[in-house]
């Protein structure tokens, strides 16, 4: 039975509302409906590989790796060197989060390779350089340690099967030069002011010094980083040293990775590092390591759905399913006012818990996460919702009552209230923009051409994303972030440094869990995902888009089990974008009610959404880039979709 009241439906329906029930009524009763919607792109169609990322070049360099005889591991693995050289919106020294399927053990794995807070860092110190409630948004103090290098080496090392050498020869040919693409040059042009504050960031992205209006580098260009090309040789050739000395393959590649932690390199990053002001050591490199995990999952109506746990956001799209699992999604229509205000309900609610509960599961305290994913929780939460209004106030719950134990952080639960709150003008809502994909600003009504750009670079493409699966068995979902232009770059290393300490808090009262201290890792929004069904991969799906990752992912998931969608036609859909959880970037802001559409919603449901209460923006695409593919087992072939929305592109034999 529907958690959904019949009888309230009926009272939020007006009669041009019933007209557009009875037309997504045909479009789920006939063939030609959603499942038959035109997409900008083809669905990819492979048996053997697939291989999909942020940028075409990229893609190629995982494809070289499968026609070399390499598995998903060491393609997924080229594809992430090759962004990471590429500066699409990360750099190599960034973060590193992903999800693996392994064939042989039949099981999914996580890969935990986020930096940590360095020496020093703490509230304190914050305090006394200016910032009162969160970490910088750029600069050196904004670094925690670089995790990239490390995650790749020990994917490589651990499941892979050919050399570093091999892996990497993509992205040295790219350090040496490639054709940079309009992407970075249009960043680099649109932070000149940020980049002038760095010497060794200018001996980079400026490569027409002597242009000062237009000092980067123009589309197209060969753009080249010698100073990274040296890094990745340095690593290669820690690795030949090591398979010279009679070491194997996976002992060999964990010398590269030694080398970058505690030898030449580490040495040189952190001299760079710390000319320039951060705080990083040799000794935070050291202690610095990767974990191998068990990710958390939920199952809804029948298919196991997995994330990372509550060092990112992922857990939230799976408190998400459990209180959608309760209701008849399909009887609301789809993307009908009731469909959204159910979305948005579920959201504020599992984001309210991220917000107050997510941080570092390696630092005391603990996070609740067994409350948190209790189907009991969510059930409890859901009986919560108003059906008619959206509640502005909503609040995070105390899942240590399905647990058992005492929540800790009580009195601060109860005081819990609505921070950072954004009013919304065009011109707030411009200067909230941000590289990695934080919330953006939008005002009310359609956005202008300037806002909409900046929308473009700011929320769809930030970080990126990676997908690969073998014929084999191995699947790969990968979403990198970190080191995006503006960057610091650590002397001649040609590694920028990550930002990601910004999503840390400063006071407990914004989030015990989460509070900046050395060693700790962020609570990142970085978001990798996978499904199975009867025991096999069923879905492996990613997105850019910082508090926008889950939102998109949750959506796209339904599109594809509820509304009968393919992943091609899954990953272009229109999708709602709620902006009352609390941001991760920057200040952290909150802005209550606020809703991206996209702009093809009809106005009856424009209406309708706005007497519950929303503040309504429109856009024409609702959604960063989503890659995913799909396995269809009754062919057993793969089914790759890569959304329309950035350069993300795939390919597949």
């Amino acid at each position: 039975m529907s958690l959904f009241p019949p009888t309230r439906l009926v009272r939020l329906v007006h009669a041009p509302l019933l007209f557009s029930a009875l037309v997504t009524a045909c479009l789920l009763m006939f063939p030609a409906g959603l499942n038959g919607q035109k997409t900008a792109k083809p669905v990819l169609h492979g048996s053997h590989w697939v291989a999909i990322t942020g940028k075409p070049l990229a893609a190629t360099a995982g494809a070289r790796m499968f026609h070399q005889g390499g598995n998903a591991v060491d393609a997924a693995a080229a594809m992430l060197a090759a962004t990471s050289t590429m500066w699409d919106v990360l750099s190599w020294g960034g973060e590193t989060q992903a999800l693996i399927y392994h064939p042989g053990e039949k099981r999914v794995i996580g890969l935990n390779a986020l930096g940590v807070a360095p020496s020093g860092a703490t509230p304190e110190h914050y305090r006394a350089e200016g910032h009162e409630k969160f970490p910088p948004e750029f600069g050196p103090l904004a670094a925690v340690t670089p995790g990239t290098p490390g995650g790749l080496l020990t994917m490589l090392a651990e499941w892979g099967t050919l050399s570093l050498a091999d892996v990497l020869a993509p992205s040295i040919e790219m350090a040496e030069g490639y054709p940079i693409e309009e992407d970075p040059v249009r960043r680099i042009q649109g932070a000149l002011d940020e980049i002038r504050q760095w010497p060794t960031s200018m001996d980079v992205y400026f490569t027409h010094p002597e242009d000062e209006e237009n000092p980067g580098p123009r589309e197209g260009e060969m753009f080249r980083q010698p100073g990274l090309k040296r890094t990745l040789e340095r690593l290669v050739a820690a690795e030949s040293m090591a398979l010279a000395a009679g070491k194997s393959r996976k002992e060999s590649i964990l010398a590269a990775y030694d080398a970058f932690y505690r030898g030449d390199i580490a040495k040189d990053f952190v001299a760079g590092a710390q000319a320039a002001g951060a705080l990083i050591t040799m000794e935070d490199l050291d202690n610095w390591q990767v974990y191998i995990e068990d990710p958390v999952s939920t199952s809804y109506k029948g298919i196991d759905v997995y994330k990372l746990t509550t060092w990112v956001q992922g857990p939230v799209m799976l408190q998400a399913l459990n209180m959608l699992e309760q209701l008849d999604v399909k009887a609301l229509g789809y993307n009908s006012a009731n469909y959204m205000h159910a979305l948005y309900q579920v959201m504020n609610l599992a984001f309210a818990d991220r917000d107050f509960y997510y941080g570092d599961p390696y630092f005391p305290p603990k996070e609740p996460i067994q409350g948190l994913l209790s189907k009991d929780y969510a059930k409890a939460r859901l009986e919560t919702v108003d059906w008619e209004r959206n509640d502005p106030n909503a609040k995070p719950g105390d899942p240590y009552l399905f647990q058992g134990g005492e929540n800790p952080f009580k009195h601060l639960l109860e005081r819990w209230g609505q921070r950072n709150v954004v009013t919304t003008t065009q011109e707030d809502d411009e200067m909230m923009l941000e590289p990695q994909g934080r919330q953006p600003g939008r005002s009310s009504g359609k956005l202008d051409s300037e806002a909409h750009a900046a929308l473009d670079e700011d929320f769809y493409l930030g970080t990126t994303s990676i997908q690969a699966a073998d014929e084999n068995g191995w699947v790969v979902s990968i979403t990198p972030s970190g080191g995006w232009i503006p960057a610091v770059i650590a002397g001649k290393t040609g590694i920028g440094l990550s930002q990601r300490a910004q999503s840390f808090v400063l006071n407990e009262a914004d989030n015990p869990y989460n509070v900046i201290e050395p060693g700790k890792r962020p609570r990142a929004t970085l978001t990798p995902s996978m499904a199975l069904k009867d025991g096999r991969p069923f879905l492996s799906f990613a997105v850019q888009g910082g508090d926008g990752q889950d939102q998109n992912l949750l959506q796209f998931f339904l599109n594809v089990v509820e509304w009968d969608m393919n992943v091609q036609q899954a990953t272009e859909a229109p999708n709602i974008n709620s902006f009352q959880m609390r941001g991760s970037f920057g200040q952290h802001e909150t802005r209550p009610g606020r809703m991206l559409l996209q702009d093809a919603t009809p106005p009856w449901v424009r209406n309708t959404l706005e007497g519950m209460g929303y503040e309504l923006t429109f856009s024409d695409r609702t959604s960063g880039p989503i890659n995913a593919i799909f396995f269809d087992w009754t062919n057993g072939t793969f089914w790759g979709g890569s959304s329309h929305h950035g350069d993300d592109y795939g390919i597949a034999w």
